[in-house]
């Protein structure tokens, strides 16, 4: 007995050392982990090199895969009269594009682990045989029941809102009511949808069984479900927070009855009264001649792009039909809003490629509304996606989505992709841009304490060379590219997006183009009403950079490609 005794104490032993030797391989190995990630997260919030690093310059841009201004052809005079003799920066191999590149493959390794652990999509609150929710969450409007909801053929046709973050009912009901809708409409958890129409097809209440992904307890729907309430009693209260918007005085069409499809004769005819009237109608437009009111869409026979004097509308003329005032209403106009992903593969692997900072967000919102696809994103950027751009979350290598976005350029990441559209803007305007997005968000400002810091001037010496290497890398192994940039984008914007769709292989119509010409602004716009009293760059940085325009410019034109903008130098 003490002999079997004996044996199984020293078999436990043995156990236990070899579950402690297993307990502290599994402590280490965790601790190894997560010091990686932290030493990735910190690059990722790196600010700029020390002091004592400086950026590498245009004079070294041949050993870090850049061109020579002198490699390339002339630029031609517009741009080399006006830069002169610029002084070379101080050459640092460690912070010019292939630094920055090697960075990049870094914090896209960590992009990829937030991908598979965003949060999926939330379960069902209840099951069929439980109790339906009840509808008592904050809000103050009429809970009108559970719908049907068919996103091809939408009931609710009025505005759409996503937030799959922190969508609740009271937000859906005041963003219709600011719209002048009647109906709100929540499905999925996270999508809100605006009309004047109550839908036709009713479901069964406990149908509705998705909770609101910003409130817990409270109803959005469910799957091809819409909740839907009545905000009539919030239109009173949100009137005066509409924006009616002035959009000018144009030449009125030969037929108004034939342009536009509601109208109205109302004696001592106000702006309110026909913006109300139209908005009841769910037209964007409204249209006044005299006493004559008239809602519709831009069309082909009446497109907005050649607006007259204001004069013209206040004198006889106007009133004997030759000119008209036309305001936009609240109500969205969305001929274009419905978007989808592919239905088959795309044979053709398109890249959006751009600097940040150079409108790659602006120009998705206009892709997508002009083609009815979703865009992709070798990231995944959670604020995009929660806001509708739904190809965020979809793999970049799917295939699924009408293009891509990326800022890489590297020779491996350029030649994964069969064709591109090279979006190139301004540097001063970009690096601005990207400075705002690092520290306020996509919608922010950075504050002056920013600015007038060490990391403003660390910041422009690391980006300043990425910008230029980006479009040189880009240019040197793209396979197929179309070259957009972004300030003739804003200036002719329906002649350049036809052109990036036709690139895109893609037909879009005239009354989507204008559609998307009257949303051009999307929901990632900062408002510009945030101006510096100061001039951020300096005579140091301005060298800098406007060297680097140089060598972008004679790399264009050694493609065949048109010049940098004329606005782009000097500061």
């Amino acid at each position: 007995m003490a002999k079997a005794f004996f044996r199984l104490q020293k078999l436990l032993r043995r156990t236990q050392f070899l579950l402690f030797f297993l307990t502290a391989a599994y402590l280490m190995a965790g601790s190894l982990l997560l010091l990686q990630r932290s030493r990735l997260v910190i690059q990722q919030g790196w600010r700029g090199p020390p002091a004592s690093q400086t950026l590498l310059g245009p004079g070294e841009m041949s050993r870090a895969g850049l061109a020579e201004p002198g490699s390339l052809q002339s630029p031609g005079p517009r741009l080399l009269g006006r830069l002169g003799a610029l002084q070379e920066p101080a050459p640092d191999p460690r912070h010019g594009p292939r630094w920055l590149t090697a960075r990049n493959s870094e914090l896209r390794q960590l992009r990829r682990r937030w991908f598979h652990r965003v949060t999926s999509d939330q379960e069902p609150l209840q099951t069929a045989g439980s109790k339906a929710m009840k509808h008592t969450a904050e809000h103050k409007g009429t809970y009108m029941g559970c719908f049907t909801h068919d996103s091809r053929e939408r009931t609710l046709k009025g505005a759409v809102f996503y937030d799959l973050r922190k969508m609740t009912v009271a937000h859906c009901q005041e963003a219709c009511a600011e719209r002048a809708y009647s109906y709100a409409g929540l499905a999925y958890g996270a999508e809100c949808y605006c009309g004047n129409t109550l839908p036709a097809a009713a479901a069964k209440p406990e149908e509705c069984n998705l909770e609101c992904k910003g409130q817990k307890g409270s109803v959005c729907g469910g799957v091809n479900r819409l909740s839907v309430y009545g905000v009539e009693e919030l239109r009173a209260a949100a009137r005066r927070r509409r924006n009616v918007i002035y959009r000018g005085c144009f030449r009125a069409p030969e037929n108004l009855t034939d342009t536009f499809p509601a109208s109205l004769i109302q004696p001592n005819l106000t702006v309110e009264m026909c913006s109300e009237f139209c908005s009841q109608k769910e037209f964007p437009l409204a249209v006044i001649r005299g006493q004559e009111c008239y809602c519709g869409y831009p069309t082909g026979r009446f497109s907005l792009r050649e607006g007259a004097d204001g004069l013209r509308c206040r004198t006889r003329s106007a009133a004997g039909g030759h000119y008209c005032l036309v305001y936009q209403t609240p109500v969205q106009d969305t001929r274009c809003t419905d978007r989808k992903f592919l239905t088959t593969k795309s044979k053709v692997f398109v890249a959006l490629s751009s600097f940040p900072g150079a409108g790659n967000t602006w120009a998705r919102h206009l892709i997508e509304h002009a083609t009815g696809y979703y865009t992709g994103s070798y990231y995944f950027d959670g604020a995009l996606y929660n806001k509708g751009f739904k190809g965020e979350k979809d793999h970049w290598r799917s295939r699924r989505t009408i293009c891509v976005k990326t800022h890489e350029s590297g020779k491996t990441e350029i030649e994964m992709f069969d064709s591109a559209i090279l979006l190139i803007r301004n540097p001063y305007k970009s690096l601005m841009a990207e400075f705002n997005r690092k520290y306020a968000g996509h919608l922010g400002y950075a504050t002056d304490h920013n600015w007038k810091s060490k990391e403003w001037p660390d910041f422009v010496n690391s980006y300043a060379s990425w910008w230029a290497s980006h479009v040189l890398e880009w240019l040197k192994y793209g396979k197929r590219l179309l070259v957009v940039h972004y300030e003739d984008l804003k200036r002719s914007l329906i002649p350049k997006l036809r052109e990036m769709v036709e690139f895109l292989n893609v037909t879009a119509t005239e009354d989507r183009l204008l559609c998307v010409e009257n949303n051009r602004d999307g929901n990632f716009k900062r408002s510009g009403a945030k101006q510096k009293n100061f001039e951020p760059f300096t005579q140091e940085m301005k060298d800098l950079i406007n060297r680097y325009i140089l060598t972008v410019d004679e790399a264009l034109r050694g493609r065949n490609f048109s010049g940098l903008p004329r606005e782009y130098v000097p500061r």
